[in-house]
């Protein structure tokens, strides 16, 4: 794993987290709507219970709000623990860039006007943030090349 990678596990957690509140939203959609019901074919008595659909949707929903509430723990608590390390830094350049891109998620280009400079120097400066970060926790990213 790479020093950008492992900072970029931020933004992936945080997509997990929305694509689980949307899976949610659509079910409890789901539970709102009505069903149609066709009137002109004959009706038979049916065993089916008439809450069993009703009751695994919910039971689903209550199963992804417990997820979520787990997902967001990590991500505050890999957030935190991030936003530690880029602190630890030297060049507060480094800092402000790293934390910019990989905790506000902005875009180099956004990045380079907030800090009035040119995106090439923003770019160059990124790389070295990256090499720095990555020296200064180089635990995180050894390769495992034992051949």
């Amino acid at each position: 794993m790479t020093a950008k990678e492992y900072l970029q596990q931020l933004h992936r957690a945080d997509v997990i987290i929305n694509q689980r509140i949307q899976e949610k939203a659509d079910l409890q959609l789901r539970l709102s709507s009505v069903g149609g019901f066709d009137y002109t074919k004959e009706r038979v008595q049916t065993s089916l219970s008439v809450g069993a659909r009703y009751e695994r949707e919910v039971v689903k929903i209550l199963e992804l709000e417990n997820e979520i509430d787990c997902l967001i723990d990590n991500y505050v608590d890999l957030k935190h623990k991030i936003i530690g390390e880029i602190h630890e830094l030297q060049n507060s350049k480094y800092i402000e860039i790293l934390y910019k891109r990989y905790v506000e998620e902005k875009r180099l280009e956004e990045v380079a006007v907030e800090m009035n400079y040119t995106f090439q120097y923003v770019i160059l400066l990124h790389g070295y943030a990256l090499k720095e970060f990555s020296e200064k926790h180089s635990i995180y990213f050894q390769c495992c090349s034992d051949v």
